[in-house]
């Protein structure tokens, strides 16, 4: 089995975070570690949407899009 290079990064949380966190961890059947790898990668990916859409956001507003009409007007 090949062995995964791992950087450990120690983070601090208050202790009523640090019970839901291995709860958590406990009910899916995960390690702590993957649970917080998981929650980066869902944030992170949440954040570039965001992005994504204040960038669509921005396109809309100095199109005058106000509907999905004009849309289908634009795009037509």
């Amino acid at each position: 089995m090949q062995q995964t290079q791992r950087s450990i990064i120690n983070i601090s949380v208050p202790p009523a975070l640090a019970k839901r966190i291995e709860r958590i961890a406990k009910e899916e059947n995960r390690t702590k570690s993957e649970l917080l790898r998981e929650a980066f990668r869902v944030y992170e990916f949440n954040r570039d949407w965001a992005r994504i859409r204040a960038i669509g956001e921005a396109t809309a507003r100095r199109m005058g899009i106000k509907s999905y009409e004009d849309i289908e007007r634009i795009a037509g």
